[in-house]
C-alpha cells in the first residue's frame, strides 16, 4: 500500500500537490474545531505531504501550534515559535528546538499526517509507529489530512491503532 501510495504521489507535479495543499488547508480552516481551537498539534511537512509550511506560519501568531519531534523511539511535541528555531532532526524533517511540551491535555486540534486514510478514520504511517505511541495520549480531536489519492476504501487496522475524528483531503 505504501508503495501504491508513493507511485501516486510522484505522478504528480509540485505544483498539483500545492495546489491540492491549498485547498486542504483552507478546508481544515473552515472547520469549527479548526476555529475554535487554541492550541495545535501539526507537523511540519516533508516533501510528499500536505504542505503545511506557509500554514504554519500563517497562523503561529494566532494559535500556539505545536510540532513534534523525533527523540529515539518516540516523538517529543515542542512550541514552534519560527522558522529560527528549526533544526533538521531525524529523518531530514525540519524540528523546533525550543522546550519539550508535556501538556497534552491542554492540545485543542491534532492535525496528523499519513501515507493514506479512509473514510472510517484508519491510517496507515511510515511504519515507524511514533504516531501510534503518541497519539493514544493526546485526547484533541485528531483530523487526518491527505491528498485525495491518499484516502483508499480500507486500510488494514490493529485494534490498538487509533483512528482519526475526521480525514480531510480537499
Amino acid at each position: 500500500m505504501r508503495k501504491q501510495i508513493a507511485a501516486l504521489k510522484k505522478l504528480q507535479s509540485v505544483s498539483t500537490l500545492n495546489e491540492l495543499s491549498n485547498i486542504i488547508l483552507a478546508s481544515l480552516e473552515q472547520l469549527s474545531a479548526f476555529e475554535e481551537a487554541s492550541v495545535l498539534l501539526l507537523y511540519y511537512s516533508l516533501s510528499d505531504e500536505v504542505k503545511t509550511h506557509a500554514f504554519i506560519e500563517k497562523w503561529k501568531e494566532k494559535k500556539t501550534i505545536l510540532l513534534p519531534v523525533v527523540v529515539g523511539d518516540e516523538l517529543e511535541l515542542r512550541r514552534y515559535t519560527g522558522t529560527h528555531d528549526l533544526q533538521i532532526g531525524a529523518y531530514g524533517i525540519n524540528e523546533p528546538t525550543g522546550r519539550l511540551f508535556k501538556d497534552y491535555n491542554s492540545i485543542d486540534l491534532s492535525i496528523i499526517p499519513g501515507v493514506a486514510f479512509d473514510n472510517e478514520g484508519h491510517r496507515l504511517g511510515r511504519g515507524k509507529g511514533y504516531y501510534d505511541r503518541l497519539l493514544p495520549q493526546i485526547h484533541a480531536t485528531k483530523v487526518g489530512i491527505c491528498f485525495p489519492f491518499q484516502l483508499l476504501p480500507i486500510i488494514p487496522s490493529e485494534p490498538f491503532d487509533i483512528k482519526m475524528d475526521m480525514i480531510v483531503c480537499s
